[in-house]
């Protein structure tokens, strides 16, 4: 891991980090994906979509909460950010560590596979009552979206997306994520 932040995610985690009821958490966050099942009348797709813009809105604001608290220089390498995600970030705000895994040979891709997740605790999709929930249905799309938000603000493009789910039959939670292009700096107009 990146010698460039001043704490290990578990040192933020234990001594720093403002907590809030894991189980709250779990129940706001369900409440809210019932809701927009409610409110797309089960599409979905469109679901997904909008977990998706939620999560990218707060990644584009949590990347500074992020870096205040760990002092993060920019990474060197997108094996090195994904080192950092892993292994600082979502230690630091869900207290769970994902293994990173399955590197494409052009080490562009990789997966965070996740062995617990916090957001599907207490969670049973009605799958029997609607068959297409299993196959649509991204519960977790909100995690994606954060990631996207928060990389884009440290300047890469990545796409990100689930391909398992153990909501959906799944042995675990596995993300892809990919980096599309870094971003060049640049200096906002009228700022020269």
């Amino acid at each position: 891991m990146s010698k460039s932040s001043r704490y290990s995610g578990d040192d933020i985690w234990k001594n720093s980090v403002e907590k809030i009821n894991s189980e709250l958490f779990t129940l706001t966050y369900g409440s809210v994906v019932s809701q927009l099942c409610r409110d797309f009348n089960n599409n979905y797709i469109e679901v997904n979509q909008q977990l998706d813009k939620m999560g990218y809105n707060i990644g584009l604001r949590l990347i500074e909460e992020f870096l205040a608290k760990t002092g993060a220089q920019r990474c060197q390498t997108f094996k090195e950010t994904s080192e950092m995600i892993s292994k600082v970030a979502f230690k630091i705000f869900l207290n769970i560590q994902p293994t990173v895994a399955n590197w494409t040979q052009d080490g562009k891709t990789f997966s965070l596979i996740f062995t617990e997740n916090p957001l599907a605790e207490f969670v049973e999709l009605p799958i029997t009552s609607d068959p297409k929930i299993a196959k649509e249905l991204w519960y977790s799309q909100i995690l994606c979206g954060v990631l996207r938000g928060a990389l884009q603000m440290v300047q890469l493009d990545v796409e990100c997306w689930f391909i398992k789910d153990v909501l959906r039959g799944d042995e675990h939670t596995e993300m892809k994520l990919k980096l599309n292009k870094i971003l060049k700096d640049e200096v906002p107009a009228g700022e020269d």
